[in-house]
């Protein structure tokens, strides 16, 4: 009997320093496990910092318009878009550029007037257009080591009018851009877009459908200022 109450007692003893152990343990897995969760969620997709469901955006900007058979030109403009979603929004916007044909003006004053060729008008172009955006991707950037900013990649498709002198046509437009967010309701927007459109000259003898590319930087308020 008093055999098996020693071993009894140790026993007891055993487990009574086994259990804090095995506590202990378990505590320290469980914080470790809680520690591997938050660092995942932490590398997946985070919400948006900057939100612009339900926001107006308003767009000024100008660039250079590369036409595909006329000379390249200044340009500028401006945009009105409303975001219906973080993800779509609908673009109205605006471009005015001149159209020149320096190639053929040279021409003109090689031959001195022994061929009749017409002389090239310098004429302006204006392009209403709307666009469907969608925002395909947006994530952050370190400026210099310094401050994170954001920014979103966007692709655009639509269409519209291009007005010229004596002519009114329709108009196919798409491309893509970057928008980079100083804050809540100021942005950079740099866009590329591929206009394309018929282009009638009837004097030069130029009647065919072109494309011509425009490259615009400029800025962006939000409105509401707080997303």
């Amino acid at each position: 009997m008093r055999l098996l109450s020693g071993l009894v007692g140790v026993g007891a003893v055993v487990v009574s320093l086994l259990l804090p152990r095995a506590a202990h343990a378990q505590c320290v897995d469980e914080a470790l496990k809680q520690q591997l969760v938050g660092e995942r969620a932490y590398r997946g997709v985070v919400p948006r910092l900057i939100k612009k469901a339900l926001r107006h955006e308003l767009s000024a900007f100008g660039g250079w318009y590369a036409g595909d058979i006329s000379d390249g030109a200044p340009t500028f403009g401006g945009a009105y878009t409303f975001h219906f979603t973080e993800d779509l929004g609908l673009e109205a916007s605006y471009l005015y550029t001149r159209q020149h044909y320096a190639l053929l003006d040279n021409l003109i004053e090689r031959q001195q007037g022994l061929v009749g060729i017409v002389k090239s008008p310098d004429s302006p172009q204006h392009f209403f257009l709307g666009h469907l955006v969608w925002s395909l991707a947006y994530g952050k950037v370190r400026w210099l080591g310094g401050a994170i900013g954001r920014f979103d990649f966007q692709v655009a498709l639509g269409g519209g009018a291009t007005v010229e002198p004596g002519d009114v046509g329709m108009t196919g437009s798409g491309g893509f851009g970057l928008k980079f967010y100083f804050n809540e309701w100021l942005a950079l927007r740099l866009d590329t877009r591929d206009i394309v459109h018929a282009q009638k000259r009837a004097p030069l003898g130029v009647d065919k459908v072109v494309n011509d590319i425009v490259v615009l930087g400029g800025l962006s308020l939000f409105i509401p200022f707080k997303s």
